[in-house]
């Protein structure tokens, strides 16, 4: 009998991007979304407290980066780092996953950014 027990490696990779919001996060800033009036504007239903608080964490797994402008007044702007650039074909791959096999809700819709290109 082969060993079926789930790598312990892919276990972290898939909770720390599927824990709730963290996903839908790192998606906004793959396409684009850098402030965090941006990001919080992109993802429907997110909370100031609970974007707060992702963003920490994504930065602090390494997926992100916080940067502090030097403007007035100041701004800040979080950029996927090389570990979260690599997620973005896996994010691509997802989406186009979800737009096959996953029904939404009557009422809700699709949105065009949400399409891979």
């Amino acid at each position: 009998m082969t060993d079926s027990r789930v790598c312990a490696r892919f276990h972290r990779a898939i909770e720390l991007i599927g824990t709730r919001w963290s996903g839908a996060i790192l998606r906004a800033v793959v396409t684009g979304h850098h402030r965090y009036a941006h990001i919080k504007a992109a993802v429907p239903g997110l909370s100031d407290t609970m974007l707060a608080t992702r963003l920490r964490s994504l930065e602090v797994d390494g997926l992100i980066e916080r940067s502090v402008l030097a403007t007035s007044p100041v701004s800040v702007e979080y950029h996927l780092t090389r570990m979260g650039r690599e997620l973005e074909p896996i994010l691509d791959s997802l989406v186009a996953w979800s737009h096959t096999w996953i029904t939404l809700p009557a009422g809700e819709e699709d949105r065009d950014d949400d399409h891979p290109s």
